[in-house]
């Protein structure tokens, strides 16, 4: 699942709009558009929306063959 459609179910979640992100954010509203059009969030943004939202937020690589994670 791509982080934009993540982001949009931590939203919901939280009853809030792309709007309230954007302010919370302090970045524009196109800005947080642009970045959910293209999913193009860095770590940095994805740990600050998840703090914003308090939620944790942990990237995980996942061996295909093993299941192990890292």
């Amino acid at each position: 699942m791509s982080a934009a459609k993540k982001i949009k179910i931590l939203l919901v979640e939280r009853e809030l709009t792309l709007t309230d992100l954007s302010k919370l954010l302090n970045r524009s509203l196109s800005t947080i558009s642009a970045k959910m059009a293209r999913d193009n969030f860095s770590e940095k943004d994805l740990k600050q929306i998840a703090d914003l939202l308090n939620y944790d937020y942990e990237a995980v690589f996942t061996d295909r063959e093993t299941g192990k994670q890292i």
